[in-house]
This record gives C-alpha cells, sequence and structure tokens, in this order.
C-alpha cells in the first residue's frame, strides 16, 4: 500500500481522509498528487507512490488551459478579438471553406478542424508549426459554427498560429515570460534542461482483467471515423500517445495541445494566478475576463467523441461535468487522468495528476470524489 504523504490545511481534514481512501484502494501504485489553493493559499498538498510533491510529469490537456489563460490576457489587453476572423490574421487558413470562422468558434472547438486526413508522426505532433501548417489547408470534418467536437491534438497549434501572427510569439514564449516565470509555476511549456532531472515518465495503463474485459468489448474506431482522426490514429493504428509525451520531442516543444510537464501545485496554481493574488503577485486576469472565459459556450453532443459535455472559451465547462461543483467551475482535463480547474465564487484552485495512466482515459475517476471533497471543505 502507497503511504501518503503532505499537509492539508485545517478544515480540509476530509480531503486527506478521501485521498487516502483512495489510494488504498488501488490495486497498481498510482503515483499521484493533489494539490489546491483557496485565494491563493496552498490547502492541500498531498501525494502517494513513486512520486514526490516536487515530481514532474506529462499532464496532457492540461496543456490547453496555459494557451488559453495566454489567449485571455491577449483578449483583456485588446491585441485579439474573438469575433475577427482567424483568417484575418492568417489567411492561409481560408482554404476549403474555413474562411469565415472566427477565434471565438475556433476556441470554442466549432470550426471541425480537428485533425489531417494523413494523420501525423511523432516528430511533426511535436511541433505546433508543423501542425498549423497542415492544418490550414485541410478540409473541416463538419461544416464550421454547425456543432462543436473536441479538436484534442489540434486546437493549441490552431489557437497558437493565431496568436503568432499578431504578436510574433509563440503560446509558450508569451507564457513563459507572462506567466510561469513571474509566478514561478511548477508547469513547464518546454521542459528545461534544468528541471529534467525531475521529471517521471508516464506510465501505461495496467487494467484489471475486468477492464482488460471492457476494452476487448470496445469497437475500434474506423479510419475514417472522428475520433480516430483527433486523436492521430487514422493514418497510424500504432500510435501511442503516452510514448509521444514522454518523448524528448514533445517535451522540448511542448506541443500546446499535451505537451506539458507539471505537477499538481503547478497546475492548480496556474489557476490561482487567475482568480487572484499568487505567490506575492496580483492577478492576471480581471474578475470580468475570468467570468466571460468561465461562462459555457459550447454545449450538448460532442462531435468527436460522443456524449454530452461542455467547452467555455476554450476551457471545459466542468460543471457540466461534475456536478458536485460550482456551475462556472473551468478547467481541463487530461489523458493519463490529471484534471485543474478553478472556481471564482470560492476562489477554489485544484491539480490532480497521476504518473500510471488511468482507466478508461481521460479525467480520473477519483477526481469526482477528490474534487467533491476539496471544494466542500473550501464553502464550508
Amino acid at each position: 500500500m502507497s503511504k501518503v504523504h503532505g499537509t492539508v490545511a485545517e478544515g480540509f481534514e476530509a480531503v486527506r481522509a478521501e485521498f487516502e481512501a483512495f489510494v488504498a484502494a488501488e490495486p497498481v501504485d498510482p503515483a499521484a498528487q493533489l494539490a489546491a489553493y483557496q485565494h491563493g493559499r496552498l490547502v492541500v498538498d498531498l501525494w502517494a507512490g513513486d512520486v514526490t510533491g516536487d515530481s514532474l510529469s506529462g499532464v496532457f490537456s492540461v496543456t490547453k488551459g496555459a494557451a488559453y489563460l495566454v489567449v485571455a490576457l491577449l483578449v483583456e489587453e485588446g491585441v485579439l478579438d474573438l469575433d475577427h476572423r482567424v483568417a484575418d490574421h492568417w489567411p492561409e487558413f481560408a482554404a476549403h471553406g474555413k474562411g469565415a470562422v472566427t477565434l471565438r468558434e475556433l476556441i470554442t472547438h466549432r470550426a471541425g478542424v480537428i485533425g489531417a486526413d494523413g494523420g501525423f508522426d511523432y516528430e511533426e505532433l511535436a511541433d505546433d508549426r508543423v501542425i498549423a501548417e497542415r492544418l490550414a489547408g485541410q478540409r473541416p470534418f463538419w461544416r464550421p459554427g454547425a456543432g462543436h467536437g473536441y479538436h484534442a491534438l489540434a486546437i493549441g497549434a490552431l489557437v497558437g498560429e493565431v496568436v503568432r501572427r499578431v504578436t510574433g510569439s509563440s503560446v509558450q514564449e508569451i507564457y513563459e515570460e507572462r506567466v510561469r516565470a513571474p509566478y514561478g509555476l511548477d508547469l513547464y511549456l518546454g521542459l528545461p534542461e534544468s528541471q529534467q532531472h525531475r521529471y517521471r515518465d508516464v506510465l501505461p495503463m495496467l487494467p484489471t482483467a475486468e477492464q482488460q474485459a471492457v476494452l476487448a468489448g470496445q469497437p475500434r474506431p474506423g479510419r475514417y471515423n472522428r475520433l480516430a482522426i483527433a486523436f492521430n490514429t487514422s493514418a497510424d493504428a500504432s500510435f501511442d500517445l503516452v510514448r509521444f509525451v514522454n518523448s524528448p520531442a514533445s517535451l522540448a516543444k511542448s506541443p500546446t495541445s499535451v505537451g506539458g510537464a507539471g505537477n499538481a501545485r503547478g497546475i492548480a496554481g496556474m489557476y490561482a494566478t487567475m482568480l487572484g493574488g499568487f505567490n506575492g503577485r496580483g492577478p492576471l486576469l480581471k474578475a470580468d475576463t475570468v467570468r466571460d472565459f468561465a461562462t459555457a459556450h459550447s454545449l450538448g453532443q460532442d462531435l468527436v467523441v460522443g456524449g454530452a459535455n461542455g467547452f467555455a472559451l476554450g476551457f471545459q465547462a466542468l460543471g457540466v461535468t461534475y456536478p458536485a461543483l460550482s456551475a462556472d467551475t473551468f478547467g481541463h482535463e487530461g489523458a493519463a487522468g490529471a484534471l485543474a480547474f478553478g472556481d471564482q465564487r470560492s476562489g477554489l484552485a485544484y491539480g490532480y495528476t497521476r504518473r500510471r495512466f488511468a482507466f478508461p482515459g481521460g479525467a480520473a475517476p477519483e477526481n469526482e470524489r477528490l474534487s467533491r471533497a476539496v471544494y466542500e471543505a473550501a464553502i464550508a
């Protein structure tokens, strides 16, 4: 049984108990971290298994939150306008009927540009500029604006190209200069050599016999299925997202859809910077900006992953997925099991990571119990 390490603030004792119960029940070491800030104060800092509180690992799509934060900063400053057409800044994007797509439609996963017909190899997928160049000439997989679908491995590069065309800088550069470095966050878009000793490879899923039976019974998406296109398995069914995220190319270039390396304190801290003062500095965003970016825009059936979900301005509208949380909770999950979010009403910022890939993929199931325990303690 893995031992739980770390501390919780007074009033958050139930969170530790919930975390201990989860760790004790796991059949394999999850190598998990849980952190939470309330009004900038660290109130939960726990870890268990083959990690420490300082360990870094791949956080997959939690990375997208950093890209959306950069966009929010630029919108607040008037550098970007959500209702301007993408092609006004990036003319090549207009190909195949995409000329009218606005930045708002793009960032809310309504553009239909979920991947490339021919897919990407590992080196290509590590480079946002290469992805953007290919996708500019790609036909959309549904009529832009007609519905929403998760642009899983594409959205960071698409949004990032708009940012680069307008500012001359990449999302990674702006995030490092204006967010990570000044606030001292342990969430890196491009892992420096000086921090590589802290990185622990993401470990593949070890499903139980019962879970293996579930996986075996699931139909594989056809080659031209939207899910296969979006997750880059249409051209190469052997594409391995875990291998990709652990690769030197991904860690160095940090594609903004999936390539960040961080820990629970770092991903929670990023949301804390948006909600108020953090690490001795004032909030990154005005309250009205946070409110706008947390408001749900795309709700209902997802045209890629199926089922109902919700997106705010880029961020996932997590109040849809986690009804125990505030309706305006915004954040993002990661494929291996990570989850990070902020809630303006309670001042709560939450971060959870797993080194061991959780079944069935996406935010690990334990997040429902852990996030509820943290939220209930925060509003008590």
